[in-house]
């Protein structure tokens, strides 16, 4: 009987002993975990947001026929670089902080200056490729801009619950692209009234880029530690 005490004691001893020793492993275990690393990468929303007005703006110009300019190829190389480059750099910045938004509109609309600038390289040959068939052409390009507009009118769904400034941007945005798209579909059957599309566009184009530049500029004095001054952006409070 008394052996079978000392046994019982002895069992509940190691146990306790066991217990204990689990229990310190255990918390060294999480004393012993890193904390997680916080990121250095720099909000990249204001500089794809100035590229993109920058560029737009510049294109809207042309378009609403400012000073008396109509042909629009001056814009290539800031369509390439500006508009295309630093804001296709812009949405890969995106990805790493986690913003599937941005990451998804300053890609998308960096490979659409992309483009546009190649339809208008004289060596790309696309437009020569309607040298024979000279009234596809706007046709080729309206379905064009109205594939962006779908693109945009997407994004523009998904900016609703951001903020006032992204729902303006897009929104106007989408306007623009169908003002454009519409333009070039009637070039041939009703010239005026292409025209007339084509300006409303170039109109709505430069107060989409106006808009793209205040929030870009509230981006970038949120950013800062000690900003002059805020601009609200009507961002929505989330449960």
């Amino acid at each position: 009987m008394a052996d079978m005490e000392k046994g019982t004691s002895t069992a509940t001893t190691s146990g306790v002993e066991h217990h204990r020793n689990y229990a310190d492993n255990g918390s060294a275990a999480h004393r012993n975990t890193p904390p997680p690393v916080r990121t250095t990468i720099a909000n990249p929303g204001t500089l794809g947001l100035f590229s993109f007005a920058s560029t737009t703006l510049i294109l809207s110009l042309y378009n609403a026929s400012a000073r008396g300019v109509n042909t629009p190829n001056v814009v290539v190389g800031m369509a390439l670089f500006c508009g295309g480059l630093v804001q296709l750099l812009a949405g890969m910045w995106e990805f790493p902080k986690g913003n599937t938004f941005g990451a998804t509109a300053f890609s998308s609309y960096g490979a659409f200056w992309l483009s546009y600038a190649t339809i208008l390289i004289p060596g790309s040959g696309i437009a020569d490729a309607y040298a024979d068939a000279a009234s596809q052409e706007p046709n080729a390009i309206g379905i064009f801009l109205m594939t962006w507009m779908t693109v945009t009118f997407l994004l523009f769904i998904a900016s609703l619950r951001k903020n006032i400034g992204f729902i303006a941007l897009f929104f106007f945005l989408t306007l623009t692209f169908m003002c454009l798209g519409a333009g070039n579909f009637v070039v041939a059957s009703a010239p005026s009234a292409s025209a007339g599309l084509v300006k409303a566009g170039g109109a709505l184009g430069i107060i989409t880029a106006l808009i793209a530049y205040y929030v870009g500029m509230s981006e970038l004095l949120a950013s800062e530690r000690a900003a002059v001054v805020g601009l609200p952006i009507g961002v929505f409070k989330h449960d």
